[in-house]
């Protein structure tokens, strides 16, 4: 076999010093299969050299953690036996190069990660960032996206049940594609991703291997350039069909206690998915690749190793249980081949019709990855905006048409259509809501979950950002009635080697962390996506936050819909003297056409006291809606619960400036009582700020006596702005 060199070594995404250390290690030059093998998992997507040494940092433990980072998913204990099992990734750059594939093997992904694990998955959401609506590609790519996103959820039965999408011109040349699944099962029926048992049988199920995806992982561990179309080749291509037989076949299996250990195969394929199930268990394993099933002929040991074809799982089974799997899958139509064995030799040996490929040591592979500590200089701190500032005089009504007619703030009814949201039957709150709500299974008890991220605020503070986010995947949940229990995260940046991206990345970690301590909202699975840019142009610090909350009682569950006229309205976390929080706001953007400003300090412990009010409130039935005040301020959140319900508002004329409707102070919610008293008494006595805004009623939206908007204008407004885009010719 002929000898790798540097150059090969760079087209392989790896350092000179990568290189030497690489042939420090395995005391010789290493051959190009065995080449692919070191890239493949010293990328930026699978080893995180990068970003572990702050990934470390995170909180990821709590009494109801069950399994933290390290897994395929994350687990959490969910009460009576029942666990779920969750985790958010990304399929950023594949979606960019071609994004209807690129996003459906995003979700096909993530629901192995899960059904991997053991779970059936229940829910998928998902966090999407398109370039400026104006571009002459965006509409493209979202066409793409939400197709590709519905096109295999919806073949696989799985409800996707909310999400969010933005769109700003900093991701013209990347769009972001993160998907989240989340499944549940018994406590005592997880599964890891552990090899174990000398000896013991590896097995190969699925989908036969093709040379799709040759590279995808390298792909996605490097920025692009003007030959991004050329990368189309290293996209997966996915089959929803085949991924739904291969779940089933999987979870059937696993209810016959036959298997020791399993991983699907994702990022870098056999390689990654057998080192580290061989890495876990601290054994070695041999893999003989003339009996693996592949589609095209002539496929070489450095092809099979690196193919990220879809819709595969390894497995370690018990010696003696390969007839009963092999009938299983036989069953349900896939394909099922012993290819190895585990060894006690510490190595990955790859042969194929009885050459040796590669001969490897899997310690020194998976343990001495590059880790770097990457020089980072902190962003520098934005003023504070104050409305004294302010150009615009309008009325808040009219600045409330503005809003509601801008692709930020307009409904994503057009996308969520596109998607089933009912199958599966458990589905319980809807997208457009602050969350969607799934049921356990025949019980009472639910789950709630959300995707967040302001990345607005992280440019401008990348600290005050990343407790932001959190904060606000933290309200979400609290607004449906769920207590949050974990988060997963996926962190998207651009290149970490710049000072001042990894000065974003640090400070959103840093402000993660500060937040998911005190609001005791460990995460506990995840994805880091690094080298979003373009020539050059980073996206902005987009740190996507999903996040589960359980509902013991389902019946409680909150929605953000007005329920009845002359109900009261209140703002609970705020009055009439806040000084209106506009820096990095929407309505700076939309109104003012400005984009600066620090963005508004997030009081962490205000977060979980205010939190801790609305579900003790929920308790004892005094809400009849719930909403919390994010992105566009105060009037934006009333709006949409009047549109939800198709029941007007009538709000006091106030003695406030109009911007102080639109600041996005935090720790804030909308809620609707017909109890007062009981409500001004319990906010009294918990020390919670309120403010009475006005009374449900009628079929506008009135300011006073002199301001108003009906709800027919404003739900024309808010819901047409998509449907006029993707109908304009491209």
């Amino acid at each position: 076999m002929t000898e790798v060199t540097r150059e090969n070594a760079k087209e392989h995404g790896l350092t000179d010093e990568e290189f030497d250390l690489m042939c420090q290690l395995v005391g010789r030059v290493p051959n190009l299969t065995e080449l692919g093998i070191f890239s493949a998992m010293w990328n930026e997507h699978c080893s995180y050299k990068s970003s572990k040494r702050w990934l470390k940092t995170l909180p990821t433990t709590a009494p109801w953690v069950i399994c933290g980072p390290g897994e395929n998913a994350g687990v959490i204990d969910i009460e009576d036996g029942d666990a779920a099992i969750f985790k958010i990734e990304s399929h950023n750059h594949p979606s960019y190069i071609e994004p209807y594939q690129g996003a459906a093997t995003g979700v096909g992904g993530i629901l192995r990660d899960v059904f991997t694990m053991g779970a059936r998955p229940v829910a998928l959401m998902n966090a999407l960032r398109f370039g400026a609506p104006e571009h002459p590609k965006t509409r493209h790519f979202v066409n793409g996206v939400v197709s590709g996103i519905g096109g295999y959820g919806n073949c696989m039965g799985i409800p996707t049940v909310g999400g969010e999408t933005e769109f700003h011109e900093a991701y013209n040349g990347n769009i972001l594609v993160n998907a989240m699944c989340v499944g549940t099962a018994k406590t005592d029926k997880i599964f890891y991703a552990t090899a174990s048992g000398i000896g013991n049988p590896v097995v190969y199920v699925g989908a036969k291997t093709g040379r799709d995806g040759i590279h995808g992982s390298t792909m996605a561990s490097a920025e692009f350039t003007e030959d991004a179309e050329s990368k189309r080749p290293t996209v997966q291509v996915g089959d929803p069909f085949t991924e739904k037989l291969v779940m089933e076949a999987c979870l059937e299996l696993m209810k016959t206690d036959s298997v020791i250990g399993i991983q699907d195969m994702g990022a870098a394929g056999l390689t990654c998915s057998s080192m580290e199930m061989a890495s876990k268990g601290q054994v070695g394993v041999e893999l003989h690749l003339e009996n693996l099933p592949t589609r095209e002929p002539n496929m070489t040991p450095y092809e099979i190793m690196l193919s990220e074809s879809q819709e595969r799982m390894l497995m370690v089974l018990k010696p003696g249980r390969e007839e009963e799997a092999h009938q299983i899958f036989k069953k349900w139509g896939l394909d099922f081949a012993v290819i190895g064995h585990l060894t006690d030799t510490g190595r990955l040996v790859v042969k194929m019709d009885g050459e040796i490929y590669a001969d490897l040591k899997v310690q020194d592979i998976v343990d001495n990855s590059p880790e770097y500590d990457r020089p980072w200089k902190e962003s520098p701190k934005k003023t504070e905006i104050t409305p004294d500032t302010l150009k615009n005089t309008q009325d808040p009504i009219q600045s409330l048409k503005l809003m509601l007619d801008t692709a930020n703030l307009s409904s994503r009814r057009w996308i969520w259509e596109q998607y089933d949201h009912m199958v599966m039957g458990d589905t319980i709150q809807y997208p457009g809501g602050d969350a969607g709500v799934v049921r356990v299974h025949d019980t009472k008890k639910a789950l709630a979950i959300t995707t967040d991220c302001s990345p607005r605020y992280c440019l401008s503070d990348p600290f005050e950002g990343g407790k932001q986010v959190v904060a606000e995947a933290w309200r979400n949940l609290v607004a449906v009635g769920a207590k949050p229990l974990a988060i997963t995260n996926n962190l998207n940046f651009g290149n970490p080697e710049r000072e001042e991206i990894m000065g974003q990345f640090v400070g959103c970690i840093k402000g993660i962390t500060e937040a998911c301590k005190t609001l005791d909202f460990p995460v506990i699975s995840g994805n880091v996506s690094l080298y979003n840019e373009t020539e050059g142009k980073a996206i902005m610090p987009t740190p996507v936050i999903g996040g589960v909350g359980l509902m013991r009682d389902s019946s409680k569950m909150m929605t953000m819909g007005f329920k009845d006229k002359n109900e009261f309205i209140y703002l609970v976390g705020g009055s009439e003297k806040d000084v209106p929080w506009l820096g990095s706001s929407l309505y700076l953007k939309d109104i003012e056409g400005i984009e600066d400003g620090a963005p508004p300090p997030v009081d962490l412990s205000l977060e979980r006291k205010t939190g801790e009010f609305i579900l003790s409130l929920n308790e004892k039935s005094l809400l009849s809606a719930c909403h919390d005040v994010s992105a566009g301020g105060i009037l934006i959140a009333i709006a949409e619960m009047a549109i939800k319900s198709k029941i007007g508002a009538q709000l006091y004329n106030l003695d406030v400036i109009p911007a102080w409707w639109f600041g996005e102070n935090q720790a804030r919610y909308i809620i609707t009582t017909n109890d007062c008293a009981s409500f001004e008494k319990l906010a009294t006595s918990n020390n919670i700020t309120t403010l009475k805004l006005g009374e449900t009623c009628g079929q506008k939206i009135q300011i006073g006596d002199n301001l108003s908007v009906t709800l027919d204008e404003v739900d024309q407004i808010h819901g047409k702005w998509f449907d006029r885009y993707m109908s304009q010719a491209a």
